[in-house]
């Protein structure tokens, strides 16, 4: 998704900082000595390693406390790891599983093992924050017509050939200009700049999973939703702790077949779609994206795959969006998705019975608008981002009567402003 934003709402948000907020270049985690004692819960008795992982560990990089101070990065206790013999840890925050000797960091990029604990970078440390209409991330059923307070830290633990935001999910943390902002000051920005929520985007929010969950507790508590756009790849541990306080999320199912993401994204699957079972089963609001890549993704029996899991797993209530692709990064060797493809799939969806299917990154597409399933009507119409009437009434259908599944808000009409 792009980062960027309309000027106006750049302008706004930088006003609105700059008066609340005074930025340190550092904070006080990261000038003391690090120490290396280990969180409450890894291992009590050192375990031993393997000749395979430390053969896998040798292929991180390097990186000390010292460059981190350097950079101005962050050196914050990170959770979710074990301790295993001679200062090597290893991370179980996803299912890279990544075994990382002292002074070297995961292949996220965004954490480090420090004395024989694992340190979190970018906490705190945002190269992206913004104010995006909720329909950009896209959530098409969660308090629509509203704004979210979008926010990312550099780093990711895929690395899709296609990514539209390589330049700060694949960058080195201290390569980035980022901008310290610590949780407290993410909330009190959200709420002076109206925005009914907080997003986790950009990048992948896993790789910054301690900074996400103590924004969301302090959100919660502000009365703020939050909302998770994701790729899934996150062990399921700390997936359900962070589901206590995310409100709705919007996972990227790459594919639907091992061979593809193995082959694009260097990821894996079966615990993306474990991560959404999981997220149904937390009753956090999930709506379901897939990049339809030519060549890639495309075929009939992955779609039809795809759709048909979507609706016995998920729910047919869940929406649905295929994306159209464009060439980027590293994947320039194929057209953008032709509409037919993205028709296709559609009607892969319809059959399988799923109620709400869009189209996305595709102009003049007939499928942006939310129709009713009892009586077909529009209760939701669209132009991209731009909501241009919201025909609803306490979650229903404001001709038939019939409840439309999702996160709803009061408002019948959209505010003043909603176009991007």
């Amino acid at each position: 998704m792009n980062a960027r934003t309309h000027p106006l709402w750049g302008a706004a948000l930088m006003l609105a900082v700059a008066c609340l907020f005074g930025y340190s270049v550092w904070d006080a985690v990261a000038s003391r000595a690090v120490s290396p004692e280990r969180p409450a819960g890894t291992a009590a008795q050192a375990a031993p390693v393997s000749a395979a992982e430390r053969a896998k560990a040798a292929a991180l990089s390097r990186f000390s406390s010292n460059e981190a101070a350097r950079a101005g990065l962050a050196l914050h206790p990170a959770e979710y790891w074990e301790a295993l013999a001679d200062n090597i840890v290893q991370c179980t925050l996803c299912p890279r599983a990544c075994t990382i000797p002292d002074g070297y960091r995961g292949a996220c990029r965004a954490r480090v093992n420090i004395g024989g604990a694992l340190r979190s970078l970018v906490y705190g440390r945002l190269v992206a924050m913004n104010i995006d209409p909720i329909e950009k991330k896209p959530l098409f059923h969660f308090l629509p017509a509203t704004r979210s307070f979008s926010v990312a830290a550099a780093g990711c633990n895929m690395n899709c050939l296609f990514c539209q935001n390589w330049q700060i999910s694949q960058a080195l943390p201290e390569q980035t200009g980022f901008r310290l902002v610590m949780p407290a000051e993410v909330v009190a920005a959200a709420r002076a700049s109206k925005c009914a929520s907080i997003a986790f985007t950009y990048t992948e929010p896993t790789i910054f999973f301690e900074y996400m969950r103590d924004t969301a507790k302090l959100a919660r508590e502000a009365g703020i939703a939050t909302v998770l756009i994701t790729c899934g790849f996150i062990q399921e541990a700390p997936l359900r702790e962070l589901c206590a306080y995310i409100d709705g999320a919007n996972v990227d199912l790459k594919g639907f077949s091992s061979a593809s993401y193995k082959e694009y994204t260097s990821g894996d699957l079966e615990p993306v779609l474990r991560a959404l079972k999981v997220l149904r089963q937390s009753n956090v609001w999930t709506e379901v994206g897939n990049l339809v890549i030519p060549g890639a993704n495309d075929s009939d029996t992955e779609l039809s795959n795809l759709c048909a899991w979507v609706a016995a797993e998920m729910g047919r209530d869940t929406p649905l969006h295929f994306l159209r692709f464009h060439p980027d990064n590293k994947l320039t060797d194929r057209p953008p998705t032709p509409a037919s493809t993205l028709e296709r799939a559609v009607s892969f969806a319809q059959q399988a019975g799923i109620k709400y299917v869009y189209t996305g990154n595709l102009a003049g597409s007939t499928h942006e608008n939310t129709c009713c399933p009892r009586c077909g009507k529009a209760v939701i119409e669209r132009t991209g981002y731009w909501i241009r009437a919201l025909n609803m009434k306490d979650g229903a259908c404001a001709f038939c009567g019939a409840k439309i599944a999702g996160v709803w808000g009061t408002r019948t009409t959209p505010p003043k402003g909603t176009k991007p």
